[in-house]
C-alpha cells in the first residue's frame, strides 16, 4: 500500500466506495475553483450545449448556469494535472494496481437554488469493459453535503448483477425506482481536498442543489489498463488508434492483453436519439428519482 491502510482497502471492497480526506490542499482547491469560474463566464456567451459544455435548462447570459465542463482536462492545464496528480494516483493504485490508464474527466455543476440532479446509475452501464478494476474520483471544490446536492451510493451495489438502464426498450442511463432502496442510500459528506472514490459498477445519485450555495465536483476516470472497452457510451475510448490508447496510461506498461472476468453486463444500446451528456440522456426517463 502506498496511503492507504488495509482497512480502507477492505471498505472500499465491501462498500463500493471510499472517502479519503485531506488529498489536496487548500491552494490546490482555489486554483481549482478560480479556473472554473473563468468557464462560468466563458458560457455566458452560448445559448446551447456543445463539445465543452453541458448547461442547464434555465441558463441565460444575465445568470450563466453550467452545468458540466466537458473534457476539463483537455481543455486547461490545471485540470489535467489534477488528473495525473500523484496524490491522487497513488490512492488509485492501491485500490486497482500499478498500471493505471485514464477515461478522463467532467466537472458537474450544481448552481445554488435547484442544480439539477443527477438519477441513480451505474457508470457501469455505460462503458462496461472485460473487467471492473475501474473506479471515479470525486474532486470537490466546495464542501459537499446533503443540503447542496452530494453524491450518494448504495453500499455493497458494486456486487449485484447488472441492472438494467433501460426503459421501453431505451436506453436511459437510469435504473428504475423499484431496482433499490433509497433509503439505503449514504451521504459522500465531503471537505473541499478530500475526495471520494466510487466503483465503477456502484449504484449512486445526488440530489438537486436546494442550497443557497455551489457544489462544483470534478470527476476523475480511471482504470486498470487490462481492462479494454465492450462498448461504450462516449466516455471510454477505443483501442483501434493504438497511440492514441497508450498515450492514456498513466503509471505503469500498456498492454495488449486485455483480462477478461466473468462480469454482469447489460449492453447499452438503443440510444435515445440525439444523446448527449449523461443530463440529457436521463430526461428521457419518465420519472424521476427526487419527484415528491
Amino acid at each position: 500500500m502506498k496511503v492507504l491502510s488495509k482497512d480502507q482497502v477492505e471498505s472500499y471492497n465491501n462498500d463500493g466506495y471510499l472517502i479519503v480526506e485531506n488529498v489536496l490542499n487548500g491552494d490546490d482547491v482555489k486554483e481549482l475553483g478560480l479556473v472554473t469560474d473563468t468557464f462560468v463566464e466563458k458560457s455566458r456567451n452560448i445559448s446551447e450545449h456543445n463539445e465543452n459544455f453541458d448547461l442547464e435548462s434555465d441558463h441565460t447570459y444575465e445568470n450563466p448556469k453550467l452545468r458540466r465542463i466537458k473534457k476539463p482536462e483537455k481543455q486547461h492545464p490545471v485540470y489535467e494535472k489534477t488528473l495525473k496528480d500523484s496524490r491522487i494516483l497513488d490512492v488509485v493504485e492501491d485500490l486497482i494496481g500499478p498500471n493505471i490508464r485514464t477515461l478522463g474527466g467532467k466537472l458537474n455543476m450544481k448552481a445554488p437554488g435547484g442544480g439539477a440532479q443527477v438519477e441513480w446509475h451505474t457508470d457501469w452501464a455505460f462503458y462496461p469493459h472485460t473487467n471492473d478494476d475501474i473506479l471515479e474520483v470525486g474532486v470537490p471544490l466546495d464542501d459537499m453535503e446533503i443540503e447542496n446536492g452530494c453524491l450518494m451510493a448504495i453500499p455493497g451495489s458494486q456486487k449485484w448483477e447488472a441492472i438494467s438502464h433501460h426503459e421501453n426498450g431505451v436506453f436511459v442511463g437510469a435504473v428504475s425506482e423499484d431496482a433499490f432502496d433509497m433509503e439505503d442510500a449514504v451521504p459522500f459528506i465531503l471537505k473541499a481536498g478530500s475526495i471520494s472514490v466510487h466503483h465503477v459498477r456502484a449504484l449512486h445519485g445526488s440530489a438537486p442543489n436546494m442550497s443557497d450555495r455551489p457544489r462544483r465536483l470534478l470527476l476523475l476516470g480511471y482504470l486498470a489498463s487490462d481492462a479494454f472497452p465492450i462498448a461504450s457510451q462516449g466516455v471510454a475510448s477505443s483501442p483501434s488508434d493504438w497511440e492514441e490508447w497508450n498515450s492514456k496510461i498513466l503509471r505503469g506498461e500498456p498492454t495488449d492483453r486485455p483480462r477478461l472476468e466473468k462480469v454482469p453486463i447489460v449492453f447499452p444500446q438503443p440510444k435515445p436519439e440525439n444523446a448527449g451528456s449523461i443530463f440529457e440522456i436521463q430526461e428521457r426517463l419518465k420519472r424521476s428519482h427526487y419527484e415528491k
